[in-house]
């Protein structure tokens, strides 16, 4: 359905009974076919927004210490998860909602930006070279082949290497892991018993109870806990209002709207962070939806989700327009199966979230309220959760895990995912030609590893 017919629609339903109102939705979404109510599709919505709005505080509080602005950003992440999330419910018609990835947020700020010394444009630009990339590989069905044919080791050693930079990245925050500037190791144990360590520590457990008892919302609770709490006893917390006219720059500073700089995100020094992101996006999302799909029973008899090539491109192209809007990269939120698991069955419960965090751009002060050990617990648990990609590695296939947990362990050790792809990729190749196992290679992966080294070591990567 087109902007335009969408439009028409509305008008004309405010003009009918809400029983035939109720009846529109209902065929389009097709909600009775798939033994859902309206009713239960806005609860579901409800509750995945919910459950995944945290995001607007997490990505603001990331791309704030990489020089963005914490305002702009809290309306870009508003505007994508807005956008991602109508597509996927009108387009797509599934109950799956889209945001800013935390782990793609992680990559932008602290290895693009502050870790490479990028400017946010050229990192906008990096995130919409992606967003086309893998918006092509959806349309194309190459997403098929990669899926097929690169190595699932350091795919799931990828996700594994994000979730230690996760905590590396929330630890060193709030003061808990610190850069060690006496002799031995280059990191040490932080002051224990400040204020924003004990915050994030108790944070963490509370998220870890809260979410055992499958409370709705249970991340954001806390977040909302102890930033009252810094508000009280934090004289550096400082409360400047709840609502406001929503502003995409801050006063004196460019707006980042439109500002990618695609020319010089194309720089060879570049492209091999352009691929990490492809590569995390593409295995990351291609799990999500098969997982919130197959729970919402949107997955046939074959495998096949419904509308899963729909569904695969609504996420690559936001991740366009949320480098347009100067937000991070965005994904399929793992989130939405606590809707799917309220009853969401349709597009319907997408198409509430969406409205919610339009909703939301009205309250960008709430991002300035929040301290950084407030975030810190939620992206400690995000990392945590991520570690458990360690399960779906094959250790029957010992060179292909290790190789993934290469790329893992150097992921978190150079501070740079690029490098522990491209590590993985090297000693995955060498080791199955050593071994012998040289049949189990595909042109795909020797290609990859080949260009990764030649990027490396010809000194054009960062």
């Amino acid at each position: 359905m087109s902007q335009l017919q969408f439009e028409q629609a509305e008008r004309a339903s405010t003009l009918l009974p809400p029983a035939q109102v109720d009846g529109r939705i209902d065929r389009y979404f097709q909600i009775a076919k798939h033994g859902s109510t309206p009713s239960r599709e806005v609860v579901a919505g409800v509750t995945t927004f919910m459950a995944m709005v945290y995001s607007v505080f997490v990505v603001p509080a990331m791309l704030g210490k990489a020089g963005f602005d914490v305002r702009a950003v809290f309306i870009a992440v508003c505007l994508t998860a807005a956008f991602g999330s109508l597509l996927m419910g009108f387009w797509a018609r599934l109950p799956i909602a889209v945001g800013c990835a935390i782990s793609l947020t992680a990559f932008v700020a602290f290895d693009l930006v502050l870790g490479k010394g990028l400017s946010p444009e050229v990192a906008l630009g990096a995130v919409f070279l992606m967003g086309v990339v893998f918006t092509a590989i959806s349309l194309t069905g190459v997403r098929t082949w990669i899926l097929q044919n690169l190595p699932t080791g350091v795919a799931h050693g990828t996700g594994v290497g994000i979730g230690l930079f996760l905590l590396l990245i929330a630890s060193n925050d709030v003061g808990l892991v610190v850069k060690n500037a006496g002799a031995g190791l280059p990191v040490a144990l932080g002051q224990i018993t400040s204020f924003p360590v004990v915050m994030s520590v108790l944070g963490l457990a509370a998220i870890f109870g809260i979410e055992q008892r499958r409370i709705p919302g249970g991340i954001l609770l806390v977040i909302v806990a102890i930033s009252a709490i810094g508000l009280a006893f934090d004289p550096n917390v400082h409360f400047k209002g709840v609502f406001a006219w929503p502003q995409l720059s801050a006063p004196g500073q460019t707006s980042l709207i439109g500002a990618v700089n695609i020319m010089d995100a194309l720089h060879m020094a570049v492209l091999p962070s352009v691929l990490a992101l492809v590569m995390t996006a593409v295995f990351d999302a291609t799990g999500t939806i098969r997982a919130v799909a197959g729970q919402a029973g949107r997955v046939d008899a074959k495998g096949c989700i419904h509308n899963g090539g729909k569904a695969l491109t609504a996420d690559s192209v936001s991740s366009i327009f949320s480098s347009l809007v100067g937000g991070a990269p965005a994904a399929a939120y793992i989130e939405s199966g606590v809707g799917t698991a309220a009853g969401g069955r349709t597009g319907l419960t997408a198409v509430v979230v969406g409205l919610l965090f339009l909703g939301l751009i009205f309250f960008s002060p709430l991002a300035s309220l929040v301290p950084s050990y407030a975030t810190a617990p939620a992206l400690m648990y995000v990392g945590l959760l991520m570690l458990g990609n360690v399960a779906r590695m094959n250790m029957d296939d010992k060179i292909d895990a290790l190789a993934g947990l290469v790329c893992a362990v150097f992921i978190l050790l150079c501070c740079n995912i690029a490098t522990g792809i491209m590590l993985g990729f090297c000693t995955l190749v060498i080791g199955r030609l050593v071994s012998g196992e040289w049949r189990k290679l595909n042109v795909g992966t020797v290609s990859i590893a080949v260009a990764l080294a030649v990027f490396y070591a010809g000194g054009w990567a960062i």
